[in-house]
């Protein structure tokens, strides 16, 4: 099995074309900047969120067999494509970060081996 380090865990240039093209048309270029991109991101996680607010821990464990799972992946994929965009603009490689946290905490959180 390949790690982390070896091989792509995301493959993002077809998202990075798309939401390129698409806020290229609609001229949304001037707003995002890593601030306004920020403060979206943070208001769809709260939007995201809101959705689980007062629910108990069962109720949300079952959330997507509710009348609520189409919201929850409508909200997941806001948050999605704001962060991505907000990697794009800070030109973060998301491919390359994931890949490096994920070797980080390997490190960090070494798996519990049997004695």
């Amino acid at each position: 099995m390949a790690t982390p380090s070896e091989s792509r865990v995301l493959d993002t240039a077809r998202l990075e074309s798309v939401l390129t093209e698409f806020a290229r048309v609609r001229d949304w270029d001037q707003y995002h900047n890593p601030r306004n991109l920020i403060l979206a991101l943070t208001g769809e996680v709260g939007e995201l969120a809101e959705i689980f607010q007062w629910r108990t821990d069962a109720e949300a464990a079952t959330i997507m067999e509710s009348e609520k799972a189409e919201h929850v992946r409508q909200e997941v994929a806001d948050v999605f494509l704001y962060l991505m965009r907000l990697a794009m603009v800070l030109g973060i490689d998301l491919d390359a970060a994931v890949r490096n946290k994920i070797e980080l905490n390997a490190k960090k959180y070494p798996p519990k081996l049997e004695c």
